[in-house]
């Protein structure tokens, strides 16, 4: 290990054991608020009229806070990233301080942008939400799976190397056709697909108040489908053994059969899956108009238009929010579908 990565281990241990952020190895970057897609678990779309994006006079200032944080990791999500017209100057510039950017992507764009990508990010993770119809059906968008497929395999037919995997949302509209998801992702040609619970219960996604209760049960999945769920969890761990065994599938049997329990637990069956979680003191967003949240489902510390990133981390909202968070009790963690978990010697790339 060098003296500068000694360094910043230790900064990250320093960090994860008090309240004051002297190490932040990724960030998320959201540069563009809109999105074409209109998925049935997202408002994002519902506000593209009313376009935000981040631009490079926002980010050269985040440059300066990321040098002194030791950032590594970027991920660039969304609203689709990919609209922004200056998507790639902004890659390069964050290129320039030699930092590894991962592309959070509906897919819909890669066929288009594929040379550039391949040039300007080092991963794509694309939304995947089953079989082709079922996809194109959660999408709203017909033709949205033919597109994404067009764009994965364009990209691995000019980079078997590179990386694309999938992340996939598990809810009422589509985990019926789980196992055919698996075997699309591996049809199209992926390196890796995982999987999660909706998130139905928070204000994230663009959601200006928490769904009313109509609108949760629409996108979870119901009691009376626990035991169909629970029923294909089983098929696929007994037949997709290989899968996991070469972590073509992310997550392991068990963790994957925390989706069952966390859909349980929504309807007050037990409690939700424990979370070992450290997202407020290893990262940060920053959404399309500049503001910062601590993870994705906490609410916004600051905006990086009026204050430095390390400002507004370390300024007395954001140092009482690391201080006053419990876990354990409070209850977006308990429901969070989405955490992460980096100790101080992992490499942030093996997260991506």
């Amino acid at each position: 290990m060098t003296g500068q990565s000694l360094y910043h281990t230790y900064q990250r241990y320093r960090t994860l054991r008090t309240d004051r952020i002297t190490a932040l190895p990724i960030l998320i970057l959201m540069p563009h608020s809109a999105c074409n897609c209109k998925c049935v678990m997202c408002d994002i779309w519902k506000d593209n009229k009313r376009v935000r994006q981040l631009t490079q006079e926002d980010i050269r200032p985040l440059l300066v806070s990321m040098k002194k944080l030791g950032t590594k990791q970027i991920l660039m999500s969304g609203g689709e990233a990919l609209m922004h017209a200056g998507f790639f100057d902004l890659c390069s510039l964050l290129r320039e301080q030699d930092l590894r950017i991962s592309l959070h992507s509906t897919g819909l764009l890669l066929k288009k942008h594929a040379d550039r990508l391949l040039e300007s990010v080092d991963d794509i993770i694309i939304s995947l939400d089953g079989t082709p119809s079922v996809h194109d059906s959660i999408r709203n968008l017909p033709g949205a799976f033919a597109l994404l497929r067009e764009g994965v395999q364009l990209l691995k037919s000019k980079d078997p190397s590179f990386r694309i995997t999938a992340r996939s949302v598990i809810h009422k509209q589509n985990f019926r056709s789980w196992p055919g998801l698996i075997e699309c992702a591996k049809e199209m040609g992926l390196d890796q697909v995982s999987f999660l619970p909706a998130d139905t219960g928070s204000q994230a996604f663009n959601r200006e108040i928490t769904w009313d209760e109509q609108r949760q049960d629409e996108v979870a999945i119901s009691r009376d489908e626990l035991g169909e769920l629970k029923s294909i969890l089983d098929e696929i761990i007994i037949h997709s053994a290989g899968d996991f065994e070469d972590h073509f599938i992310a997550e392991s049997p068990a963790k994957l059969m925390n989706i069952y329990h966390y859909y349980r637990a929504l309807h007050g069956e037990g409690t939700f899956p424990y979370k070992k979680c450290n997202a407020p003191w290893v990262s940060a967003v920053i959404e399309p108009d500049g503001a910062v949240r601590p993870c994705f489902f906490h609410e916004r510390i600051g905006n990086i238009r009026t204050q430095s990133l390390t400002e507004i981390l370390n300024g007395a909202e954001g140092m009482k929010f690391r201080k006053e968070l419990d876990m354990e009790t409070n209850e977006t963690c308990k429901r969070c579908v989405c955490f992460l978990n980096l100790p101080a010697g992992m490499n942030p790339a093996s997260k991506s």
